[in-house]
């Protein structure tokens, strides 16, 4: 194997990478910016695929490549199916079903709580609720790049390409392209566009181009990132428990392809600005990311430590490293009000239905500026009077932030009653009159 054959597989593992998102759970243990060491993976690995599914992290295939000899391709080690489930909660592993077929440097992508595993002519499918795998049909233009989820679709971006996977159909269509060619980039999506992060092929700057799904069309930021190098993998803060956010990891190539450097680059996609996280403890490279509840997790990977005339060593890492982004639990619940609505209601007693983003400690109402009551759920507002009123739901997370709702002005309007009582009274003295009428009538007409 040569040298130059090495690098270049250095490189497939550097590019690749997952960043998925998913629903929130706990486990939270440092203070923002800062990085804790979770419980490793069974098998050390890097170039492998990592997704989340359901608040599970699963870390799949890759290499346990410790050496490469340019001499007498006798290599140590080779590529694994190995599938690992990680439980955030607990704080462990578990093995999983093993790819049907082991891959190495692939790109990952969660679609409809099943993980897609594509490379080259391989789209390898693997349900985690049944624990089995099946094959789909492979990417029309076989191309490495980057993988991304926006509207239940797979957008797979590559130098040249970009194509997008219909989980549904099973079918693959060509959109447009980047502009510009970057190699080695990240990508990660804010607010449903996709942001590619990198140098560009000839390294001679680094950009940030931006794709809008929904117009199939390109932009560039203003700003691009601080050095003109490589970097692992990103992954995107949501907006909820920590401000939206890009954070690329691993910062590689500062100097050459060998150069790890642990580094975070954080990109503000409203501000187009950046700044720097803390290192990564273990720097290393060919690593898997994930964020769960806007909790960054780094999974396996390896560094170069030596190498000469006759091949090169590797250090391959089972690492679980967990990252606590900036603003993390400083971010407001956002309360949703369904019911009721800016309209006018023919009855007193009226559902309030309500939504809050994230775990809260306690929520409650206001109705017409009185004070709070509060709520365990979706209640009925009984006993209300005709005329306008107003109601604001607020929500106090396990972070003591309190988020409110927009005001709701409604209106009471319910007919009043109609006056039976009275109405029965005017018509038995019409009655009797009329019956004393006729009586006297009867009366003269005798005489």
């Amino acid at each position: 194997m040569s040298k130059g054959f090495a690098l270049a597989l250095v490189l497939v593992f550097l590019m690749a990478s997952c960043v998925i998102v998913a629903k929130p759970v706990s486990g939270a243990t440092g203070s923002e910016n800062t990085w804790v060491e979770k419980e490793p993976m069974h098998q050390a690995r890097s170039g492998l695929g990592v997704a989340v599914v359901n608040g599970k992290i699963y870390a799949i295939g890759g290499t346990t490549l410790s050496y490469i000899s340019y001499t007498s391709l006798q290599d140590t080690g080779g590529i694994v199916g190995t599938n690992e489930e990680y439980d955030p909660a607990k704080d462990n592993w578990t093995y999983k079903a093993s790819m049907p077929v082991p891959l190495v440097g692939f790109i990952t992508a969660v679609c409809q709580n099943k993980i897609y595993c594509i490379d080259g002519n391989v789209n390898e499918v693997y349900d985690p609720a049944t624990d089995m795998w099946e094959n789909k049909s492979a990417i029309t233009i076989p191309e490495g790049g980057q993988a991304n989820v926006v509207d239940g679709k797979i957008y797979m971006i590559s130098q040249s390409s970009t194509q997008v996977y219909d989980p549904v159909n099973d079918c693959w269509t060509t959109k447009a392209p980047m502009p510009i060619a970057q190699a080695g980039f990240v990508s990660a999506v804010v607010d449903n566009k996709i942001y590619v992060i990198g140098p560009t092929v000839r390294q001679f700057s680094s950009l940030t181009q931006i794709y809008d799904t929904e117009k199939d069309s390109w932009s560039q930021g203003l700003h691009p990132s601080p050095l003109n190098a490589y970097y692992t993998a990103a992954v995107a803060t949501s907006g909820v428990m920590a401000p939206k956010r890009i954070y690329a990891l691993g910062l590689v190539g500062e100097i050459s392809v060998e150069v790890v450097t642990g580094g975070v680059d954080v990109y503000d996609p409203a501000s187009d600005s950046w700044s720097h996280g803390a290192y990564m403890p273990t720097h290393r490279a060919g690593f898997g990311a994930a964020i769960i509840n806007d909790l960054v997790y780094v999974i396996g990977g390896r560094v170069q430590t030596n190498s000469d005339i006759f091949g090169t060593n590797y250090t391959e890492y089972a690492t679980n490293e967990q990252y606590t982004p900036f603003g993390y639990g400083t971010v407001p619940p956002v309360v949703s009000v369904d019911s009721p609505n800016n309209q006018n209601y023919s009855s007193t007693e009226i559902s309030l239905n309500f939504t809050v983003n994230k775990p809260v400690n306690w929520a409650g109402y206001s109705l017409d500026g009185k004070e709070n009551v509060t709520l365990n759920g979706n209640t009925t507002l009984a006993g209300l009077s005709n005329g306008l009123h107003n109601i604001t739901v607020y929500a106090n997370d396990t972070f003591g932030n309190i988020g409110a709702s927009e005001t709701i002005a409604f209106t009471i309007a319910k007919p009043e009653p109609f006056p039976t009582v009275p109405v029965a009274v005017v018509s038995m003295v019409i009655v009797a009159v009329a019956c004393v009428g006729i009586l006297l009538y009867l009366r003269k007409n005798r005489h």
